[in-house]
């Protein structure tokens, strides 16, 4: 065996960095204010933090907001998807389309989603609603520029052939774009579910809709600073377990991609 095979073989796995990395910053966190490098007021250890975590997770109040936020965000985001492949590629199959929207779309793309709170709660007050219309707004332009690239991404040779071969437009959909699609589809289904995550958490923070992000909100302005940093913790371990899914859920839809082939290999 050579010693590029060696050190192949002792490579630290990356799951493992990465919990060495969570690992560290929860020693920093802990010593930091137990060292007097930060006020504890305002940055208390991990372990009081863990423990109000620990005393939140026994309650019917924390369970009631994590689906609450849950319902938010699939709903939203399933939202999201299904209009952004639709339209995607209806307007990257017909170019006239693709001419007309594209000022439009790059007008509209960067405007965030913060900047609706007003006019959400004006029109639908600080439920649900309100939060849905930031997510679906901001994960929707994840989704449709994925679609647009894969349709674009089309080989001409193969559109060409069914053109010639008179395939109806659902028939060439099927069998020509959708096959180039779906992996550019998937990549912006990654992206919105984090997107999707963070307005939900934002947009129940600011407007104050049910979920998590109240909760959190609630406990900063009350002064229960241990409370407030467990809401934290509990929207990164969110964060992360979506991110998990989202690339599960790629890996058997894509089994088939070169890409996710290599990974596997790999």
């Amino acid at each position: 065996m050579t010693r590029t095979h060696r050190l192949a073989g002792r490579r630290t796995p990356a799951w493992a960095l990465g919990l060495a990395g969570v690992a560290v910053l929860l020693l920093v966190v802990e010593l930091a204010p137990r060292l007097g490098l930060v006020d504890a007021r305002f940055l208390p250890p991990t372990s009081r933090i863990l423990t109000a975590l620990g005393e939140r997770l026994g309650t019917p109040e924390f369970w009631t907001a994590l689906g609450q936020t849950l319902t938010t965000w699939v709903t939203g985001l399933a939202i999201s998807l299904v209009a952004g492949v639709v339209l995607g590629v209806v307007i990257g199959s017909v170019p006239v389309l693709r001419a007309v929207t594209a000022s439009t779309i790059e007008f509209l793309r960067p405007v965030p989603s913060v900047a609706l709170i007003p006019v959400a709660v004006l029109l639908y007050g600080t439920g649900m609603v309100s939060t849905l219309l930031l997510v679906v707004y901001a994960s929707f332009w994840q989704v449709l520029v994925q679609v647009l690239s894969g349709v674009r991404d089309v080989d001409p040779v193969a559109s060409d052939t069914a053109r010639s071969y008179r395939f109806s437009t659902l028939t060439r959909i099927r069998t020509v774009v959708w096959p180039t699609t779906l992996p550019y589809a998937m990549t912006g289904l990654r992206l919105a579910a984090s997107v999707a995550l963070i307005l939900t958490v934002t947009g129940e923070l600011l407007i104050g809709t049910p979920g998590i992000g109240k909760l959190l909100g609630v406990a900063q302005s009350s002064g229960a600073v241990e409370s407030m940093y467990a809401y934290v913790v509990v929207a990164g371990l969110l964060g992360v377990a979506v991110n998990v899914l989202a690339r599960a859920l790629e890996g058997r839809v894509l089994f088939w991609h070169p890409s996710v082939r290599g990974e596997v290999a790999a």
